[in-house]
């Protein structure tokens, strides 16, 4: 029996097993809101609030502490600099877990591990968009635009078709006066 034995193992030793929660309290500080399994969003929640927590103290031995713990000093200086400074008037429940559903590939419970904030994760989320996903959405939700007046003279023609494509050089093959001779036989044919 497990008396006394707190937390969840996640089919990890130890080391393993802290690596993960690094990696995820990362990627939630440096995103905004990750997608994982239930379980793991419950087991690292403690350690991202932990994280903002050291994050809203702001001394260095504090930053210490969450460079120990996250290894990164990119999402270290990301906690400091931009997470921190949106809690700093609440005390406590910086994330929540948004349950998904079922993942179809192991029926895993899955959920949004996500900060509580929702302009940051807003701003962090229009970040990841790639510029030319966001640069269609606006005119796909926009009003289509009236087409500007041409007169007919300053309209393009319609390009030629095939027929008269083929016709084309023909004509002016037929057009161009035809000596009968090919190259003039005094000259010897040049070589390269």
């Amino acid at each position: 029996m497990r008396h006394a034995r707190a937390g969840k193992k996640l089919g990890r030793d130890s080391a393993h097993r802290k690596a993960l929660y690094s990696n995820l309290a990362g990627a939630l500080i440096e995103h905004g809101r990750i997608k994982t399994t239930v379980t793991k969003a419950k087991a690292v929640k403690p350690y991202a609030e932990q994280m903002i927590t050291l994050g809203r103290r702001g001394d260095l031995h504090a930053r210490r502490k969450a460079t120990a713990f996250l290894r990164s000093r990119d999402v270290v200086h990301r906690l400091f600099a931009d997470v921190a400074p949106l809690f700093k008037d609440r005390p406590g429940g910086y994330t929540r877990i948004v349950k998904l559903g079922t993942r179809p590939g192991d029926s895993a419970e899955m959920a949004y591990l996500e900060l509580v904030d929702e302009e940051y994760v807003a701003t962090q989320r229009e970040e990841r968009t790639p510029e030319h996903v966001a640069a269609t959405e606006p005119e796909a939700e926009a009003a289509p635009a009236a087409e500007p007046d041409v007169p007919v003279e300053a309209a393009e023609e319609p390009p030629e078709t095939e027929a008269e494509a083929v016709e084309a050089p023909e004509a002016e093959a037929v057009e161009a006066p035809d000596t009968g001779e090919d190259a003039p036989a005094d000259e010897p044919p040049a070589t390269a």
